[in-house]
């Protein structure tokens, strides 16, 4: 019997949602909305009391932490991707009241790109389920950046730009991201009218329940880029070419300077906020990975120049709404250093009100763990007042390669609060190009981002098993302890197999194959008995399964390269080569995530003929291989279909061509394949996890 107390019936509805979505219409809780925030910050406290939970929070975001809190810590389940599990007890048994206060004003969450690489054509059931997970794990400040085109193109069409100029400037739905940042334009277009209708409908659901939670969304605003048809309108209009990816990729920018950027800022905002209504935060890109040529460093006019470029950008916003935030990304703070010095940043910034701007310093993983170099918020010493968000960035381009240090997720963030230049740390999070990977590394950052303290990494992976499997037997422990000395205690900022690369072109791969992820594969297998009956042991095993194979497979491809070398017979390492990439597809045939089939079907939705559901597959193909050209292979995902139907054809092409002894014609057979529609017939196994076992076991050398 669901419980609930009628005065917070209707306060506190929207967290009741997300935990009965989760744990079922049985769910024994009681919730309330007593607390008020301490300085700012979320907090909770519950307790079991007569067999009933009660939870108490200063939001409904805190209340659904508070309820995965309680479940989590009963090592009673957990809310992943993959699937779910919850094994909460029909008569919980009382017991002492637990209170906790975020140490973070706010959670942040998303990448500008992980808008392509994951959520391009995500449907509202898909984003529903997302945002469950978002406030059970306590992220209150996701960004919300769908319908941004249809709300630019209702402002360039007031101004007189028309449907087919716009359109012609938009890109395909998966790219996105690097057209609102400036990087690229017109690629994989023009974009179908109709498409902008579904999104508007989508984005009121997202946003209306993520105000519901308490959530503080992060929403577009006008960086400056705009369609190089501006100028049939404005023909004395400055407009700066911005190119990208060593000069493949164009896009547009009005001067700062210039009175239209203001306008168009405003427009945008107040277009924006009649259709979704007010917004705290707004994020502004103008910079992004840009090679802007800049005056130099020696000279004063690059610091006004600058100073002027922030103000402007800013005062577009505060034209639409004076209270709203400028959101920044940060990547260039680490990644461009050579530009983005201390003095330059500081001009950028020193003209917008400190309590109105919030820097996403996004990667202290690369600072830490491969780019070697001091913290950003050290090196700018604490931001120049400004409020900041702590963030690291697991995952590039949603490759499905594991890496990643756990020890530095689990305690990285205690560097910045620490630090005498933590400044106003405003928020903690994470900006993931690509998610539905990797699961222990968010839901360990999120449970970082409510607490001051240390994590214990052993005990917090004890835990972990058990949420995610219900037991953990010693070869559950095992498999930790060889992970975390491989993959898991090594980073890597591109992690790929060397045949997720066009053949020839490199030598290795940039995923770390030691003994130890061998070890840990085999380790976890092992526990197929005591474990196999549970769906996420199943779903890991398919996943590691497929890194196993996947590792064996750079062996072969190795063996074959130096045998070709060597003038050796490498048919052998050729056949071996191509079953296990069949095996390995095979595998995943079962998974409930990595499967190119998911992918395509998203994007095949959302086409009202088969006209467009055409193009829009086209496009999502696109992003997971050729990208552009060029960006190729960028987002090497181990998925079937892709695996069977792209990666090992293309490879069986080359073997023939050398064979041959002829040159073989990559860019034509990709953009063949990327044109093309449909993913060929496939079998999955009858036991996934016997199946699993075996293939671990044969592959053992």
């Amino acid at each position: 019997m669901t419980l609930m107390s009628a005065a917070c019936s209707n306060e506190t509805d929207p967290a009741r949602e997300v935990i009965e979505n989760f744990a079922g219409k049985d769910v024994r809780v009681e919730l309330s909305l007593s607390l008020d925030r301490q300085d700012g910050c979320d907090r909770f406290e519950y307790q079991v009391k007569d067999g009933v939970l009660h939870i108490d929070g200063s939001s409904n975001l805190a209340l659904c932490r508070g309820f995965y809190d309680y479940v989590r810590s009963n090592g009673a389940g957990i809310c992943s991707w993959s699937g779910n599990r919850i094994d909460l007890p029909s008569e919980p048994e009382d017991s002492a009241p637990v209170s906790v206060t975020s140490p973070f004003r706010h959670h942040y969450y998303f990448n500008v790109v992980t808008y392509g690489y994951t959520m391009a054509y995500w449907d509202w059931e898909r984003w529903s389920r997302e945002i469950d997970w978002m406030a059970l794990h306590g992220v209150d400040m996701p960004l919300a950046l769908v319908a941004n085109e249809a709300i630019s193109a209702r402002v360039w069409k007031k101004l007189g730009l028309t449907d087919e100029e716009i359109a012609d400037y938009f890109v395909g739905p998966a790219h996105f991201p690097w057209m609102r940042m400036g990087n690229i334009s017109h690629h994989n277009g023009p974009l179908p009218e109709e498409w902008h209708a579904g999104q508007v409908e989508l984005q009121h659901k997202i946003l209306d329940r993520m105000r519901a939670l308490g959530m503080s969304p992060i929403c577009p605003g006008f960086a400056g880029f705009v369609p190089q048809a501006m100028r049939r309108l404005y023909p004395d209009l400055k407009l700066m070419e911005m190119s990208w990816s060593g000069g493949a990729f164009h896009n547009w920018m009005i001067d700062p300077a210039d009175e239209l950027f203001t306008k168009i800022g405003r427009m945008f905002i107040e277009e924006w906020e009649a259709e979704f209504g007010k917004c705290g935060y707004y994020l502004a890109d103008s910079f992004n990975e840009m090679d802007i040529p800049f005056p130099p460093k020696d000279d004063p006019a690059r610091y006004e120049l600058l100073a002027g470029y922030g103000e402007k950008v800013y005062g577009a916003i505060r034209s639409g709404n004076p209270d709203a935030v400028w959101v920044m990304q940060g990547w260039m703070f680490g990644f461009q250093r050579h530009i983005w010095d201390y003095e330059t940043l500081k001009a950028l910034v020193s003209r917008v009100p400190d309590d109105r701007m919030l820097l996403l310093d996004l990667a202290a993983d690369y600072n830490r763990c491969w780019w070697h170099s001091e913290y950003n918020w050290e090196y700018y010493k604490g931001f120049f007042g400004k409020q900041w968000v702590y963030s690291v960035i697991p995952n590039m381009g949603g490759k499905t390669g594991m890496t990643g240090v756990l020890d530095f997720y689990a305690n990285g963030r205690l560097d910045a609060m620490q630090s005498p230049n933590r400044g106003n740390l405003a928020a903690f999070g994470f900006a993931p190009e690509g998610i539905e990977n990797n699961e222990v590394i968010y839901e360990l950052l999120c449970d970082a981002g409510w607490t001051s303290e240390a994590i214990d990494l052993d005990r917090w992976l004890e835990n972990y098993s058990v949420c995610r499997y219900g037991a953990v037997p010693e070869a559950i422990r095992n498999y930790w302890s060889e992970i975390r000395q491989g993959v898991y205690g090594t980073f890597t900022d591109h992690p790929r197999y060397v045949w997720q690369f066009r053949p020839g072109l490199m030598k290795n791969g940039s995923i770390n194959i030691d003994g130890h992820l061998f070890n840990a594969v085999r380790s976890f297998a092992s526990a197929a008995g005591e474990l196999g009956d549970s769906p996420l042991y199943a779903a890991d095993l398919e996943e590691l399964t497929a890194q196993y194979l996947g590792a064996r497979m750079e062996q072969s491809v190795r063996s074959i390269y130096e045998k070709l070398g060597e003038g050796g017979d490498w048919s052998a390492d050729k056949e071996g080569f191509l079953e296990m990439g069949r095996n390995l597809d095979r595998v995943l045939e079962s998974h409930p995530n990595l499967r190119l089939e998911k992918w395509t079907s998203y994007a095949r939705k959302w086409g009202g003929t088969r006209e467009l559901a055409d193009y829009y597959e086209r496009n999502a193909r696109r992003l997971v291989t050729v990208w552009g050209p060029p960006v190729d292979d960028y987002s090497a995902r181990i998925w079937s279909g892709l695996v069977r139907d792209y990666y090992l054809p293309r490879w069986q092409e080359w073997f023939s061509a050398k064979e041959r002894g002829e040159d073989f014609d990559f860019p034509a057979w990709e953009e063949e394949w990327v044109g093309s529609t449909g993913i060929s017939p496939a079998e999955p196994f009858d036991d996934p996890v016997a199946a699993c076992v075996r293939l671990v076991d044969t592959y053992c050398k």
